[in-house]
């Protein structure tokens, strides 16, 4: 595994030992962060403050901040997977441009933090955890109006239904299925 472009391109990163993750394959994590880009629904990662839950590894948050994101909060509840990350952030020097946590709702708040521009969510399959990660979201008010979240699931799972969100796009590569939301508010709101 490694990191697919940016500043960092080439990098290589560790996954947690075992079989409690899953990372995002190179290629998915490649078409994902194109679809970020380049879509003109997509604001792109310029500085942009991210929350990648699940993290697993953290691919998703650490090829985030390779390409110009200015911050990351990394959440994991498997100690494995928090070690993994702290490593990576290590190896890449990234340090002061993340935080690494067990529960991403149990730190500071974010209005004394500061709110995200974008969230990645890689949850386990089939186990419909993305949902209610979600509606925590939207309740919370962590992410900024308009943040978008990225959420991946297995092929075969059903459509995403997520209160205070829109959907952008959704794709699908490999195993994978990814769908593309916009936050509407801060609380909950419609969805489309």
């Amino acid at each position: 595994m490694r990191i697919v472009a940016g500043a960092l391109r080439g990098r290589t990163l560790v996954a947690p030992k075992g079989h409690s993750t899953r990372p995002t394959a190179d290629r998915t994590r490649e078409a994902l962060f194109n679809v970020l880009e380049h879509a003109p629904w997509s604001p792109g990662l310029q500085g942009r403050r991210v929350i990648d839950l699940f993290a697993g590894s953290g691919a998703l948050g650490l090829e985030a901040l390779s390409r110009g994101a200015a911050f990351c909060r990394f959440v994991d509840s498997d100690d494995a997977a928090r070690d993994a990350i702290a490593h990576n952030l290590a190896t890449l020097k990234l340090g002061p441009r993340a935080e690494v946590a067990d529960n991403a709702f149990a730190l500071a708040a974010p209005r004394e933090r500061g709110t995200f521009d974008l969230a990645f969510l890689d949850p386990p399959y089939g186990r419909g955890l993305a949902e209610p990660a979600l509606s925590h979201l939207a309740d919370g008010a962590w992410l900024a109006k308009g943040a978008l979240a990225v959420v991946e699931l297995g092929a075969g799972e059903g459509r995403i239904e997520a209160v205070g969100y829109g959907i952008l796009d959704v794709r699908a590569w490999g195993a994978a299925r990814v769908c593309f939301l916009r936050a509407l508010g801060t609380g909950r709101g419609s969805s489309r």
